[in-house]
């Protein structure tokens, strides 16, 4: 790989521009990926934010799905954020009949957890292997994680309404996945963690 990696942003529905904002800040190639041969040209892909079930039926019409799953095994770095979270997610709760992920991380996601539009929200999360102070994110209609298998790496937590802590932010391997929107923050410094993620993986 060359020092400047082309990270894709899956551009079927949600934050695409604004995710390609933050990444054409952080000297890297980036691109739109809507079909098989775009996807084949990037060296890690951002899942954006948006509606998990939309997003599920559009990459099956693309015929995007299965090439998607065949190169997240093969071990492209990836990052989901908000319904790209979802999208990575092996096992959802609250998924509507016949939706589908990608997959790749094992964890348990439940949809909408935090609540609807009208209950979004912002906290401070400390998330592990971020310089600084704690990130400032921004929750929209955001899921969060239940359950996690043994490979995934807990990076941030926030209390839930209940007052339980709430996973939000994972890894495993090469794949990421917060329940937050960094791209709406002006705070680059997730997307440079995807970034260097994505260098160190050559």
């Amino acid at each position: 790989m060359t020092s400047r990696p082309t990270i894709g942003v899956l551009a079927l529905q949600g934050d695409v521009a604004e995710h390609l904002r933050v990444l054409d800040t952080l000297d890297v190639h980036t691109a739109e990926v809507i079909s098989p041969d775009q996807l084949d040209t990037v060296d890690g892909l951002v899942l954006p934010g948006g509606e998990s079930t939309t997003m599920s039926k559009l990459a099956v019409r693309y015929g995007l799905l299965e090439p998607l799953r065949k190169r997240v095994r093969a071990g492209m770095p990836a990052y989901g954020t908000c319904a790209g979270m979802i999208m990575l997610a092996d096992r959802v709760e609250g998924a509507v009949e016949g939706q589908e992920t990608v997959g790749g991380i094992d964890m348990t996601v439940r949809r909408n957890a935090f609540g609807r539009q009208t209950e979004s929200f912002e906290a401070s999360v400390d998330i592990d292997g971020l310089d600084g102070a704690p990130f400032d994110a921004l929750f929209i209609r955001a899921p969060w994680v239940e359950r996690t298998g043994p490979e995934v790496t807990v990076l941030g937590s926030v209390p839930g309404p209940d007052g339980a802590g709430r996973i939000v932010a994972v890894r495993q391997g090469g794949l990421m996945a917060t329940s937050f929107h960094p791209e709406l923050t002006g705070d680059a410094r997730i997307h440079r963690l995807f970034v260097d993620l994505v260098k160190g993986h050559a």
